[in-house]
């Protein structure tokens, strides 16, 4: 009897600290929609490899890549919602609720990597706001993720901003549509993950994206020529449920801004050298043809989107304004 009692004790004592050891465990899970490989998904392994090792244990990232559970226009609505703890999409795809986050697609109103690496700094006149924005949504930003400047891929060659007039063109966000609209073309929006085939298939002659993406994506076995005309800065966000967050304690919270500061600023500091390394590849080893702009070019672009910073305003309002007011402000 005794030794039945004993041991009924020591398996009540083994579950208790079971339980007290799953419920001091937290887990996060995390939707991206990108593979390991690429730089989106490689800095959340970044920020979990941090966030594990810092917290010893106690806190867990468990990443679901690939759009294994939603694609990127899914992503706010199942964060916001709480169906997931954590995700990273592309910034534009809160353009539905907060049109303002499409200033960096407002083509040259940011023409250099160094302006919009300001712009994005965290807590800047810029990027303060737009945070404080989504979190009306139910969602934290912890961090941004750069991907370097656009550019413009096509089959015949894009000199200028006349040349884009007739084409159709592949875009990934409403701002940079009207951008083609304005330039007499027809914006498409297609996936990235739809780009090879779009091109292949002649479903649109030209397309937007990022250096990247032209060797990623093998984009220089189905077109001919890429344009350097850096006109839009593309962004992610990494983004938490807000009662998540709250659930979190405040060394929790202080762990997870530091790692997610970290991986922000080595990504920003690396993107620029691939998008160099990139079109380094694309001159040398690839048919394409790289073209170049001269800032006499640059300007000519400048002057032919100028329509598209009122119409930007007139969709996202005072918010809008605001972007606009403090990006000029930047220079």
């Amino acid at each position: 009897m005794k030794r039945t009692l004993f041991t009924a004790l020591t398996v009540a004592a083994f579950a208790i600290s079971v339980g007290a050891t799953s419920v001091s465990a937290k887990n996060l899970r995390v939707t991206s929609q990108l593979s390991p490989k690429h730089p989106i998904t490689a800095n959340l392994i970044d920020f979990k490899n941090i966030v594990e090792k810092k917290s010893g244990g106690k806190l867990t990232i468990e990443i679901f890549h690939s759009a294994q559970l939603y694609k990127d226009k899914e992503v706010p609505q199942a964060v916001a919602s709480g169906a997931i703890d954590m995700g990273t999409a592309s910034l534009t795809r809160f353009a539905g609720t907060i049109p303002a986050v499409d200033m960096f697609y407002v083509p040259f109103l940011l023409p250099s990597q160094d302006l919009a690496k300001k712009a994005s700094a965290q807590g800047s006149t810029i990027r303060g706001p737009l945070d404080a924005a989504i979190l009306k949504t139910g969602a934290r930003v912890l961090w941004w993720q750069s991907l370097g400047g656009a550019i413009f891929m096509s089959k015949e060659p894009i000199n200028g901003p006349a040349d884009v007039k007739g084409k159709k063109v592949r875009v990934f966000g409403k701002t940079l549509g009207t951008f083609v609209e304005v330039l007499g073309g027809a914006p498409a929006v297609i996936s990235g993950s739809s780009q090879f085939l779009a091109y292949q298939r002649g479903t649109v002659d030209a397309g937007m994206s990022t250096a990247a993406a032209v060797k990623s994506r093998k984009i220089y076995e189905v077109l001919n020529h890429i344009t350097i005309t850096n006109h839009a800065s593309v962004w992610f966000v990494v983004i938490i449920n807000e009662k998540v967050w709250k659930g979190l304690t405040k060394d929790e919270q202080a762990l997870i801004n530091e790692a997610g500061k970290m991986v922000e600023t080595n990504l920003a500091d690396s993107i620029v050298a691939k998008d160099l390394a990139v079109i380094d590849f694309v001159r040398k080893e690839t048919k394409m043809g790289v073209i170049d702009q001269t800032p006499a070019q640059i300007k000519a672009w400048q002057d032919a989107s100028k329509p598209v910073v009122d119409l930007y305003i007139k969709a996202a309002g005072p918010l809008g304004q605001q972007m606009v007011d403090a990006a000029k402000a930047l220079k």
